[in-house]
């Protein structure tokens, strides 16, 4: 694991948003995926909307996504492993870059063929709690052709964009770095939070 969190939190030093193509195993990318699905055919996702739980909006025209959230209390096994890799890489990361990180709210996301999520910050005006944004994907086999990619825009630099293969992790400033998720043309599915201070 340590190797993965020096990936991930070395490159976000040099470029502001760090990338590791193997943060979580693959079997664990593909239970959380298994779960994802399951929660989706059985109608426990829900629409996403945009703003906190004060200024919260739904508009499809905006953000096209469903998410669920996760949390300690489902005692899903596969949740919990998830939990116990991030919580490892917060004591890693308190550690060795003195960020002071508290907790962290985390939720899968589902996008169909045809949804996308237009150009934003993590970071809300009414609330600065989140400090870093993560999406660790779950998909495997994609191409270039499925779209999806994550468009990021540093405000000195050029455009990246990120194919959300699984397993691979991105790691950046919430209130920093404006990013999108450019329009799918299949399923596109990960887990989405914050770190939180």
């Amino acid at each position: 694991m340590q190797q993965s969190f020096d990936t991930l939190i070395n490159s976000f030093i040099e470029n502001k948003i760090g990338i590791s193509a193997n943060f979580l195993s693959l079997q664990l990318a593909g239970d959380l995926k298994e779960n994802l699905l399951q929660l989706h055919s059985g109608k426990s996702m829900l629409p996403a909307g945009t703003g906190n739980q004060q200024l919260v909006a739904h508009d499809k025209s905006v953000r096209g996504d469903v998410i669920y959230w996760l949390d300690k209390a489902h005692n899903n096994v596969h949740e919990n492993a998830f939990f116990e890799v991030m919580d490892a890489f917060i004591v890693y990361l308190n550690r060795s870059c003195y960020t002071g990180i508290t907790g962290y709210e985390f939720h899968y996301t589902l996008y169909e063929a045809g949804s996308f999520y237009k150009k934003h910050l993590d970071q809300f005006r009414n609330n600065d709690s989140r400090q870093y944004s993560m999406i660790i994907y779950l998909n495997s086999d994609w191409v270039p052709a499925d779209g999806g990619q994550l468009a990021i825009y540093p405000k000195d630099g050029d455009a990246q964009q990120i194919d959300p293969d699984s397993g691979k992790t991105v790691f950046f400033k919430s209130s920093e770095l404006e990013h999108e998720v450019l329009l799918t043309n299949k399923s596109r599915m990960s887990i989405t939070g914050w770190l939180k201070r």
